[in-house]
């Protein structure tokens, strides 16, 4: 794209946006947020005036339509990802699509496979492989100070599921929306993150279980396996607990690395050494190091580390995860959770 500028176009104007990517798009050099789209019009108006982006509109075919909207940011719930991101790649324009980048990886591939028609470039909001915090713990192993790793622990407790009620259910516990439960809006940035420190996840197995007395028919409980290069991995994520918890243990054989997908600012290097603790704040819009890279690819200056083939890998990852909860994750599975 030869351009000085990216006029971005944004559908959808929920709270990821207030603060975490919106503002992005006005203050990274070579960018501007052109246009913003929301159902509700009194909403978008709203947005458009707080945030200061010149134009908005209640329909999104006239947002992708729009000769003044370069690139579109998709950030609906994943329900609505595909069908969006296919009129985008059909309009002929570059998406930053936000996680995960569909309901399934059978949605994925479609919208994958309409971008490479279009030959247009598609990115996804894994926007943690832009943080400093991420790239500093990359670094650290890649420098082999912990040695060849060997094993991979990630732990994960929250209340994300209590105090939900049936027929209020936010979109996150809607299978149609989302794709599952928490896990798919939660558990996929440790599984993209975890694909950037180390590579891949292979020979991935789990099981999903729902408490019984839950009012959603999504998961809310999840265990799972894998293997990452020579490393075995492991993982547990409880959306019912009380408790309060988010570590990434990645062992070597000469010492361990200790990080958080969530909030904490500081990784913790455990060697013969002794034990080191490296703060590396998040920034006011934590989506903005990674819009950076962005613009700086549609602009022909650089490139960006999260991709629709990257993002596919994850979604893989938590198809082989969910399908047997699921019976299936190729087909409409949505439906026979309704």
């Amino acid at each position: 794209m030869k351009k000085q500028i990216i006029r971005w176009g944004m559908i959808g104007c929920g709270a990821v946006t207030e603060k975490k990517s919106g503002p992005a798009f006005q203050r990274v050099p070579g960018s501007e947020l052109a246009m913003v789209m929301r159902r509700t019009p009194e909403l978008a108006a709203d947005y458009a005036k707080r945030h200061g982006v010149p134009r908005w509109t209640a329909d999104a075919n006239e947002l992708i339509s729009d000769p003044g909207v370069d690139a579109v940011y998709i950030a609906t719930p994943p329900g609505s990802h595909a069908e969006l991101a296919l009129r985008v790649a059909a309009a002929g324009k570059p998406a930053y699509i936000e996680k995960p980048l569909a309901r399934s990886a059978a949605e994925s591939e479609q919208i994958i496979a309409a971008y490479n028609v279009a030959r247009q470039p598609l990115f996804v909001a894994y926007y943690r492989r832009a943080l400093p915090y991420f790239r500093e713990a990359k670094s650290l192993l890649e420098s082999g100070v912990i040695g060849k790793v060997s094993e991979v622990k990630i732990h994960f407790r929250s209340n994300s599921c209590g105090n939900v009620e049936a027929g209020k259910l936010p979109w996150r516990l809607r299978a149609e929306a989302a794709g599952g439960g928490i896990f798919m809006d939660l558990a996929c940035h440790t599984l993209d993150i975890l694909d950037f420190l180390l590579g891949p996840l292979e020979s991935v197995s789990g099981t999903a279980t729902r408490r019984p007395d839950a009012p959603y028919a999504v998961e809310d409980h999840v265990e799972m396996r894998f293997r990452i290069g020579a490393a075995q991995g492991a993982g547990s994520w409880d959306f019912c607990s009380s408790a309060r918890e988010d570590e990434i243990l990645i062992r070597g054989e000469r010492g361990n690395l200790k990080l958080a997908t969530f909030n904490s600012p500081l990784l913790v290097l455990e060697t013969e050494h002794g034990i080191q603790k490296i703060e590396r704040p998040h920034p006011a819009h934590i989506q903005e190091p990674l819009i950076t890279t962005i613009v700086a690819e549609l602009l022909g200056r650089g490139t960006c580390p999260s991709t629709g083939d990257s993002a596919l890998r994850t979604d893989r990852v938590m198809d082989a995860v969910l399908a047997d909860f699921y019976g299936g994750r190729s087909d409409e599975f949505w439906k026979r959770c309704l």
